[in-house]
């Protein structure tokens, strides 16, 4: 069994910026995961902004690639205001915002 670690968020907290290469800037919020991680989790993020509208397709999009890459089982949450409780495997979550859409990826 995996290490896990219990994480709470809330949107507006204090940030960390990020940038994906050569697309938008990410300000990372809450995070345990390694440097090459996160800057995979922007550019798979950004990806998916391009590609879709609809929040619930974007979040669908990361997880599936996430899924993919990673292994299962990856949980997204995309939207403009929530609040979370998870817990996850450590060195296993971020949380961030493109532009006005707060990003909450954790595998368990």
């Amino acid at each position: 069994m995996a290490d896990t670690t219990v994480t709470s968020t809330e949107t507006g907290s204090s940030p960390r910026e990020h940038n994906a290469a050569g697309g938008p800037k990410a300000i990372i919020k809450n995070v345990d995961m390694t440097e090459e991680m996160q800057q995979e989790s922007v550019e798979i993020a950004s990806a998916a902004l391009e590609k879709y509208n609809i929040e619930k397709d974007i979040a669908a999009q990361i997880k599936k690639e996430f899924d993919r890459r990673h292994g299962p089982t990856w949980h997204v949450v995309v939207g403009k205001n929530f609040g979370s409780y998870v817990t996850h495997e450590t060195k296993h979550f971020i949380y961030f915002y493109v532009g006005s859409l707060a990003i909450l990826i954790w595998k368990s």
